[in-house]
């Protein structure tokens, strides 16, 4: 005898209760939120951007920073498509891959020392890796993108739960 079909209506529901209790199931999403959260916090708070309050400048560094972080999340979730198409890159000649590792290399590395944003990217990343470890352990597992976009979503949150924390209130 095979199971009954379940009615659409009871379905929508299972999947809605399921994704709200993800965060139990996968705790280090909740780690991640909280990283997310400090970074906010941080981006608010630092020098540069408590000077500009309320300016364009400050709307312009928020973004960067928040540029920075979907930047980090979609590197750490596609690192398996991101490495196929640098490999084919450095593939076409030796020259190339010389060329290629060297700019990679010098110009990321001094663009993170320059900005003193390598900690807050390592922190980032790692938080980011361990919730892909912890969502891979449940076996959930969407397409890259789909999960690049869930993660951003996540760590854009809490920056902004961080950014409301930081502000004063006028």
């Amino acid at each position: 005898m095979s199971p009954r079909p379940l009615h659409p209506a009871v379905a929508l529901i299972r999947q809605a209760l399921a994704l709200l209790l993800l965060p139990l199931r996968a705790p280090l999403l909740l780690v991640l939120f909280g990283v997310a959260i400090y970074l906010g916090l941080h981006w608010s708070l630092s020098d540069n951007h408590t000077a500009l309050n309320g300016s364009f400048q400050h709307t312009l560094f928020w973004s960067i920073d928040c540029l920075h972080a979907v930047l980090v999340v979609f590197i750490c979730t596609m690192p398996e498509l991101l490495l196929q198409r640098v490999s084919a890159l450095m593939a076409a000649s030796r020259v190339v891959s010389l060329v290629v590792t060297l700019l990679i290399v010098t110009v990321g590395g001094l663009y993170l020392l320059h900005l003193n944003v390598l900690s807050n990217v390592l922190i980032l990343a790692s938080a980011v890796l361990l919730a892909r470890l912890d969502l891979l352990r449940l076996r959930l597992m969407p397409q890259p993108l789909l999960m690049a976009l869930g993660l951003s979503f996540v760590v854009l949150l809490g920056a902004a739960v961080g950014r409301a924390i930081g502000v004063p209130a006028a």
